[in-house]
């Protein structure tokens, strides 16, 4: 079973640990989008564009991967407004095919929504009782410490220099929007088994420096809307834009850190980017990629781009030359 935010956005995934396995196949993990735009036909996708229950039976998907899947989703809605907030869907095999899970899906929306009446999912308020609109947003690509720009939604706003360890757990709540458990977030956070102390330490400590609305517990998420560099090259790549996505990539993920969960993010990143611009065929691309420091040992796409460039073109000598160093360099 999954839920998904009005955007197609995965907030929370559960099942037994071989679906989730599987799923994690096909990108279908709590982070990932499953608007229509992004990943074709899907039921999270559908239910959302049309506004109500649907299913997806296998080959009706449009990406081949999905193909194994069937799915069923159902949107839920704010009862006091009928703003659709997002989706509930429950993805398996044929069993999904048959009336009764439809039924299950509507009646889960309903069940939200009648909970939602009851106002014991109300969503956080700022001083006066007002309903936050506060605003976070990110910068850390290429940085050893990131930059956060807050909009408070009480006319306060400013930008702040975080610390690297105050870095790295921003970038880790941003990552998961239906947030983290104390343990979670140790897990992600440290290499060595640091105490749960230490952690509230330092969530204190930036709670403080946000502002005490701004960071929520149980679990630790961010209470605002949040954007980030480098949260919005996944949807550029799913849209093929693959030049917007090597324009947007400045460099990877707090390339200092070597919190577990950082350096997943960044080499998830990294290589998605990389492999965009292997796939695109473009010389034009993969010379930028080479140019930059991340990518000026890539052997692999200074190989391709000599594959790729006519023999009286200038940068095929350069991409020759380089393959040479690195040759040489590397013993190759």
């Amino acid at each position: 079973m999954a839920i998904a935010d009005a955007a197609g956005q995965l907030l929370w995934l559960c099942g037994s640990s071989t679906a989730l396995r599987r799923a994690e196949t096909v990108g279908f993990v709590a982070g990932s989008n499953w608007d229509e735009r992004f990943v074709g036909t899907n039921a999270p996708g559908l239910a959302l564009r049309l506004g109500q229950p649907t299913k997806v039976i296998r080959a009706e998907h449009f990406r081949q991967p999905v193909q194994s899947w069937s799915c069923a989703a159902a949107p839920i809605r704010d009862p006091a407004t009928f703003e659709l907030l997002g989706v509930i869907d429950i993805t398996g095999g044929d069993e999904i095919a048959v009336p009764q899970v439809m039924a299950l899906i509507r009646t889960t929306a309903r069940l939200a929504e009648t909970e939602l009446a009851r106002g014991r999912l109300m969503p956080p308020t700022l001083e006066g009782g007002s309903t936050s609109h506060a605003r976070i947003h990110l910068d850390a690509l290429g940085r050893g410490e990131a930059l956060v720009t807050i909009d408070d939604a009480r006319g306060h706003a400013g930008r702040l220099r975080l610390s690297p360890r105050h870095s790295e757990l921003l970038v880790l709540l941003a990552s998961a929007p239906g947030g983290l458990s104390g343990d979670e977030l140790a897990v992600l956070l440290y290499e060595d088994d640091s105490g749960p102390s230490t952690l509230r330490v330092e969530l204190n400590r930036l709670r403080r420096l946000l502002g005490e609305d701004l960071l929520a517990s149980r679990p630790y998420q961010l209470n605002a809307e949040v954007t980030a560099d480098w949260l919005s090259i996944e949807p550029l790549l799913a849209l093929g834009d693959t030049a917007g996505a090597l324009r947007s990539f400045r460099g990877p993920l707090l390339p200092r850190s070597s919190a577990p969960g950082v350096v997943r993010l960044r080499e998830a990143l990294t290589h998605q980017v990389r492999a965009a611009v292997l796939a695109s065929a473009r010389t034009d691309l993969m010379s930028t990629w080479t140019r930059s420091p991340w990518g000026a040992d890539d052997y692999e796409v200074w190989g391709r781009q000599c594959e790729l460039l006519p023999a009286d073109s200038p940068l095929k000598a350069l991409a020759l030359g380089q393959l040479a160093r690195l040759d040489a360099e590397f013993g190759a």
